[in-house]
């Protein structure tokens, strides 16, 4: 009887650990609890087309289906796509078709369903200033539109070395973030400018307004070593001002060897959800915090096991970008291209 008894509290205690729950990440509503951002969109790339433009929707920003039956949404497109809402409510994306491309092209809808040409731009690069022996090499193009100075940012990676054998790195070591400024998308400042003061390589760079500073989003570009532990990672700075001086410059938010970051607001507006690619192609990680200074920590997810994963994503996505959009939208897009519930 006292064997029965001990294998009878054994086999309870093993069930109720297989039935113990991690705990949920933080900024989801509750019950009762109005959603301040209703739905959230990523358009991206995917691995097997990359570069070109696909959709997935998400309504609590951790759970996320494919559109359209896994098809393009829009053929013109090409690029690491970024959007952007204007004063007016209209959405523009930017990309070029490689990084070699002399252009940026830019595109208008306004309803995320029709795009149509907007503007063509082509920077100067080497008359930026202190910057003449940059690269004609654009990479990833990110708008932001600045309420406060009703006007937009586009921002862009160029380095100034070319890779070698001994030393292919030291093209992505010289990476620096260039931007121009424009109040309707087709006529630029000029020449573009340098956004950082650091000597670092930085990539995927893009510029939010919250908390009462501005904040640029980066990927550390250098590559990871002893001396440069924070290599390949996401990381965060603060500016009073649009155009910096960004400074504090924070310990890493991601692992060594993740990229194309994007930042949305929990739905209850109380957390930050920072999403990034493991590459190439990988995974995709989450990290969380109540506040863009931190601290941040990692969500599990992606692993495809269900009664672990904390978010989800369909397989095979590659980076691009996260916005909110309303749940009219949401329905609209939806209706317009359909929706792949099954998360493949």
């Amino acid at each position: 009887m006292n064997v029965f008894r001990i294998l009878s509290a054994a086999l309870l205690l093993v069930s109720n650990i297989s039935l113990a729950g991690q705990p949920n990440p933080p900024g989801q509503v509750q019950a009762g609890e109005q959603a301040k951002h209703q739905a959230y969109l990523f358009a991206h790339m995917t691995h097997e087309d990359y570069g070109r433009l696909y959709y997935s929707v998400s309504l609590d920003g951790l759970h996320w289906y494919r559109l359209n039956d896994s098809k393009r949404v829009f053929n013109d497109y090409q690029g690491h796509p970024d959007i952007t809402q204007g004063p007016d409510g209209t959405y523009y994306i930017a990309g070029n078709t490689s990084d070699s491309s002399p252009d940026i092209n830019i595109w208008r809808s306004k309803d995320l369903v029709q795009w149509d040409k907007h503007a063509t731009y082509r920077p100067n690069l080497q008359a930026t200033p202190n910057y003449s022996q940059a690269l004609q090499r654009i990479g990833a193009p990110k708008l932001f539109y600045d309420k406060a100075s009703e006007q937009f940012v586009m921002s862009w990676h160029t380095p100034h070395l070319n890779g070698t054998e001994e030393d292919p790195e030291r093209y992505w070591n010289s990476q620096r973030t260039l931007y121009v400024t424009s109040k309707d998308l087709k006529h630029f400042s000029a020449p573009p400018q340098m956004l950082f003061d650091w000597d670092i390589g930085t990539i995927d760079v893009f510029i939010r307004q919250a908390e009462g500073q501005y904040w640029s989003i980066i990927k550390d570009e250098r590559y990871p070593t002893l001396d440069w532990p924070t290599g390949k990672t996401v990381r965060i700075a603060s500016s009073d001002n649009l155009f910096g001086p960004y400074r504090n410059l924070s310990a890493p938010i991601s692992p060594n060897f993740r990229e194309a970051p994007m930042l949305i607001p929990s739905p209850n507006g109380k957390a930050w959800y920072m999403y990034y690619e493991q590459y190439p192609g990988v995974s995709y990680g989450l990290s969380v915090a109540d506040s863009l200074q931190g601290p941040w920590y990692q969500i599990s997810g992606y692993t495809f096991f269900a009664d672990w994963d904390k978010y989800s994503m369909p397989e095979q996505l590659r980076h691009g970008c996260m916005i909110t959009i309303s749940k009219a939208e949401y329905d609209k897009l939806v209706t317009h291209f359909g929706i792949d519930k099954s998360g493949k």
